[in-house]
């Protein structure tokens, strides 16, 4: 931990654990973390949540405008289907007042997430780092760090050899392997299980890891969450590997990510079969990621990287 930042940690590090206690609380199934919305996990369109999807009566929805596809090529984006059942959610959420034991109950998605899981185990091992050092108990994070491990365990799909989300309501798997699949490293579980689909992933493409398998039936390569590579999950995925000693595959998606930055910049997300940038067209996220971790002591320079196109 940067020591400048240690006094802003310690006057936070109660609030944090309050936050994580919430999750714990009101968000697990079976010791995994639940999405209660798409957009909880980030993944919005995501095809994990197509089969949830399909039980959402979104008739009565009403009229609204987006304002994404008016600066974004709508076939990069959530279609207006989906867009209907995330605001029908809402709408959901707003008529309980968002009180968590109501929408419990009426509420038909409530989905397992790899990606909730894992970047909350990962969070809870910070945090008891974190309080051992500033002299807090942590048994009860201890605690929890067991209950999500195990429930990670629930998510191990064999029949696509990944961790995949896992419909709560239905009580079946999805059938999805994704880039979220491949956080389990970064959540500090190195599972050798996981290598060989994720390898595959890999080298079904150009450029990184996409965020949903290159041979699924829905793979679409610039629609959002349904194909494209994500440098910020890139980022949590590269160096979750190489902390746990994954190195080649780690080293391989940061190279990937790289040259992606430095042909088509700082986009928001990227076509991983040819690198054609989509989404945002310079996004702060990508340029962080940049010099936090794919272009640390490589010969191009930022400016350089950020004002290059494809040929």
């Amino acid at each position: 931990m940067d020591p400048s930042g240690e006094p802003r940690a310690r006057a936070i590090w109660h609030k944090l654990n309050a936050w994580h206690r919430w999750f714990m609380d009101w968000r697990l199934d079976r010791g995994a973390v639940c999405v209660t919305h798409p957009w909880e996990a980030g993944r919005d369109n995501a095809p994990d949540w197509d089969g949830a999807m399909k039980a959402i009566n979104a008739d009565d929805v009403g009229d609204y405008t987006r304002r994404d596809t008016s600066h974004v090529d709508p076939a990069m984006r959530p279609t207006k289907y989906d867009y209907d059942r995330y605001l029908k959610l809402v709408q959901l959420g707003v008529s309980v007042n968002w009180d968590q034991s109501k929408l419990r109950d009426i509420n038909p998605f409530r989905v397992a997430d790899p990606t909730m899981t894992f970047t909350l185990l990962r969070a809870q091992r910070d945090m008891a780092a974190m309080g051992r050092r500033f002299g807090e108990g942590v048994s009860e994070i201890e605690g929890w760090i067991e209950i999500l491990e195990a429930g990670a365990e629930t998510l191990w799909n064999p029949e696509i050899a990944g961790y995949d989300s896992r419909d709560v309501h239905a009580g079946t798997f999805n059938g999805v392997l994704s880039n979220a699949s491949a956080l389990c490293w970064y959540a500090g579980l190195n599972d050798d299980r996981a290598l060989p689909a994720i390898a595959g992933m890999l080298n079904a493409t150009r450029y990184g890891l996409a965020s949903y398998d290159p041979e699924g039936e829905e793979f679409e390569p610039l629609r959002y969450w349904r194909g494209p590579t994500w440098p910020i999950m890139s980022y949590l995925v590269g160096s979750g590997m190489e902390e746990q000693g994954v190195t080649d595959l780690g080293t391989r998606i940061r190279d990937d990510t790289a040259r992606l930055m430095e042909l088509n910049g700082f986009a928001e997300y990227y076509s991983p079969l040819d690198g054609t940038p989509a989404g945002g067209e310079t996004f702060t996220w990508t340029a962080a990621v940049w010099l936090g971790w794919a272009g640390d002591n490589r010969e191009n320079q930022l400016g350089d990287a950020g004002c290059r196109q494809s040929n």
